[in-house]
């Protein structure tokens, strides 16, 4: 069967690291038919839309999509390209799986939880304005719709997947009303789910009991801010944003995509690690049914990774992004 797949390669470092993943799922035996679309800055420079309408179009029509980074400006230039996609798509749930991949140092083992953050409101989808000069307000909008939904999200995928506990991460001790919306939707779909232990922890206290303990945990939901944020922080755990796969995944559309940034600085010198956007990638092929590829692809990734002759630099190695690349190729075959 041929998949037909919307391609974002991105920016910075993104069509680098993009070209070598599509290497490995050629060298894996899918068969895809790739459209590809600019997005960020390149699509800004041409277009003179950051997210142009096509882009949303052929995402819409093809119900998959893989995106390397894309740049997004600091403090002024246009807005987020990912926040756009999620609403725009309505890819409600942001799923980032945390794990020790075999080779990488790292200051824990034994990690595997999953992080499920809501995608679509909170402070991040940034909605501001300015008060007065001087002034600006900042608004957290938190609904019961987006609440709900993706608490069912979280439990739906502990019991799916063999996962014994979820855990509400909030700050509903300050912010009564809108946190205190959000762990009362939860607490109520945990109900449904009396096989699936829930437990309730206060956003600082479970960002110290991760970095003291992150073996305590195993599936973590939470507004959109506090994802952005824990998810980065338990990527650490296991050896940074090189090696963490993510999707944003809503009722029909799945987007996987790298976590990191697009990197500028590193950008065409051939040393940029694609492990994170094959890892979104792995992801995206179990969405698509193509179970035996991923798990060729997982295979060879880890024997890759333990043998350690070809590592990029980030890991502790000397390989370029393209001899990383070839190295799984051939363990695959």
């Amino acid at each position: 069967m041929t998949h037909t797949i919307t391609l974002i390669p991105g920016d910075g470092i993104g069509p680098e690291v993009t070209e070598a993943v599509l290497r490995i799922l050629t060298a894996a035996g899918v068969s895809i038919e790739w459209d590809r679309h600019l997005a960020g800055v390149l699509a800004f420079e041409r277009t003179g839309s950051a997210l142009p309408a096509e882009l949303i179009a052929s995402i819409q029509k093809n119900k998959v999509a893989l995106k390397g980074p894309v740049t997004t400006p600091i403090a002024e230039g246009f807005t987020s390209v990912n926040v756009g996609l999620r609403k725009a798509l309505d890819l409600y749930a942001n799923l980032r799986p945390v794990w020790n991949l075999p080779g990488v140092p790292s200051k824990f083992e034994g990690i595997d939880l999953v992080i499920v953050r809501e995608n679509t409101e909170d402070l991040y989808a940034g909605l501001e304005h300015e008060v007065v000069p001087g002034v600006v307000e900042s608004l957290k909008i938190i609904t019961e719709r987006a609440s709900s939904r993706i608490a069912r999200f979280a439990f739906e995928h502990a019991r799916g997947n063999g996962r014994k506990k979820v855990t509400a991460i909030h700050k509903a001790n300050i912010m009564k009303l809108g946190d205190g919306l959000f762990l009362e939707c939860v607490r109520t779909v945990s109900r449904s789910y009396a096989e699936i232990q829930y437990e309730e922890k206060i956003v600082d206290a479970a960002c110290m009991h991760l970095v003291m303990n992150p073996r305590q945990f195993d599936v973590l939901v939470m507004p959109n801010l506090y994802g952005d944020i824990v998810s980065d922080l338990c990527a650490g755990l296991v050896g940074g944003l090189g090696v963490v796969g993510a999707a944003n995944l809503g009722a029909e559309i799945g987007l996987f995509e790298a976590v990191h940034g697009s990197a500028p600085d590193i950008a065409g010198k051939n040393i940029a690690n694609p492990t994170a956007l094959l890892l979104s990638a792995v992801m995206m092929l179990r969405h698509i049914d193509e179970h035996a590829a991923a798990g060729r692809i997982m295979s060879a990734l880890g024997g890759v990774m333990t043998a350690g002759a070809a590592r990029t630099r980030d890991v502790g190695g000397t390989s370029s992004t393209f001899e990383f690349a070839d190295a799984v190729c051939r363990a695959i075959n």
